[in-house]
């Protein structure tokens, strides 16, 4: 089973996938194919910047006590 890609190789495809769009060079079916595994790179990058999120931590002193919190953008 092949490895999953990583946040960032999945952006790095999808630049090359705009580039080869904006070439101009490709078959209107090519172009089509190109762009839903765009799309799909873009989804999977996006679920994978949520995850992330979720187990960002915040180490917060409080009365000179130390805790982790859950972080909140403010």
């Amino acid at each position: 089973m092949a490895r999953a890609k990583s946040f960032e190789e999945n952006l790095m495809e999808v630049d090359e996938i705009i580039k080869k769009l904006e070439n101009g060079e490709l078959e209107l079916a090519d172009s089509l194919k190109e762009y839903e595994k765009a799309t799909k790179l873009l989804k999977k990058s996006s679920e994978l910047l949520e995850k992330a999120e979720g187990k960002i931590m915040k180490v917060v002193e409080e009365a000179g006590e130390i805790k982790i919190e859950n972080f909140e953008a403010e």
